[in-house]
């Protein structure tokens, strides 16, 4: 396909999360041509949420979908370009940053990363060959193909657990697997899923493989306790076992921690200059749709100072 040639902008934006909605509309209502690159739905991983309880301003709680409606409708009204696309490099020009995706490539004098984070794979054999087979990530996606059925899901926090009472409303049966012999997850959820009578849990254990034909049938499970290993019949797994930043297209362009999240300053300033990082891709305290709004307000500030040589 035909490379476009478009820019430079003052500031690109990289994902449609919260942080970027949120940078998108500080940026565009500073009067900066901007342009959002996201290479799936407007609002990420909060699209996938039924129920968020916790956003300020919504007593009552609001569906993820909805949040990521109003943000998305927000964003663009001062102006903001978007498209859909998946950047796969990011190199330096100059005073420049060149941004290429798939479809083409951009240039901007200020960068606003907000790439956010995708769930952890358990690495186990079956994994794979089971996925969209049985075997699933998003809850709020895939529950309503396991109307009556039995299931598995593997974790113990927060995304776990809400998930799991998600999956409550159509599965007959469901059992949690959890590495500990205690959940890790914010109380409210222990009470719910604790007390909950769909739901068993198998303590100190981990997924061992994931066994089926064209879906999936069973779990072998090991007690890590002691060692012994037994099969767990299911018909669907849902795994929930952490994030990883979605940073690997940056290379070494910025300065990560271990764990590939980008790390920054207070003011959300990567290790380069007019590079900034915003939302869950960044390394920090607490990660939630209110903190990655935070940082997308205060990325595009400090992003707004740089253009203007503060």
């Amino acid at each position: 396909m035909e490379e476009k040639q478009a820019g430079p902008y003052e500031v690109i934006i990289i994902g449609g999360g919260p942080a970027g909605m949120t940078a998108g509309l500080y940026v565009s209502r500073a009067r900066l041509r901007t342009l959002l690159i996201e290479n799936g739905l407007f609002g990420g991983q909060m699209t996938t949420t039924e129920l968020i309880e916790n956003y300020p301003g919504f007593p009552q709680g609001v569906s993820g979908e909805e949040l990521s409606r109003l943000m998305e409708e927000q964003a663009k009204r001062f102006g903001m370009e978007a498209i859909s696309d998946e950047v796969t490099e990011i190199s330096l020009e100059k005073d420049l940053k060149r941004v290429k995706t798939y479809e083409g490539e951009f240039f901007c004098r200020a960068l606003i990363i907000c790439t956010g984070t995708e769930y952890r794979k358990l690495g186990v054999p079956g994994e794979e060959a089971f996925r969209g087979k049985g075997i699933s990530y998003c809850a709020t996606c895939d529950g309503a193909f396991f109307r009556d059925s039995r299931i598995v899901v593997v974790g113990g926090g927060d995304s776990a657990l809400t998930e799991a009472l998600f999956l409550t409303k159509f599965v007959k049966e469901l059992t949690i697997i959890h590495r500990r012999d205690a959940l890790r997850a914010t109380k409210i959820y222990q009470e719910r899923v604790l007390s909950h009578p769909k739901i068993k849990f198998l303590w100190n254990s981990v997924v061992q493989e994931i066994k089926g034909d064209s879906v999936v049938r069973s779990v072998s499970v090991k007690d890590v306790t002691t060692g012994e290993v037994k099969e767990v019949e299911a018909e669907g797994a849902f795994l929930f076992i952490g994030l990883m930043p979605r940073t690997q297209f940056l290379k070494d362009l910025v300065k990560k921690d271990e764990a590939g999240y980008i790390i920054t300053n207070e003011n959300c300033e990567t290790s380069v200059k007019g590079i900034f990082a915003a939302g869950d891709c960044r390394k920090k305290l607490l990660r939630q749709i209110s903190t990655s709004v935070g940082d997308g307000a205060t990325a595009a500030f400090a992003a707004e100072k740089y253009l203007e040589g503060g």
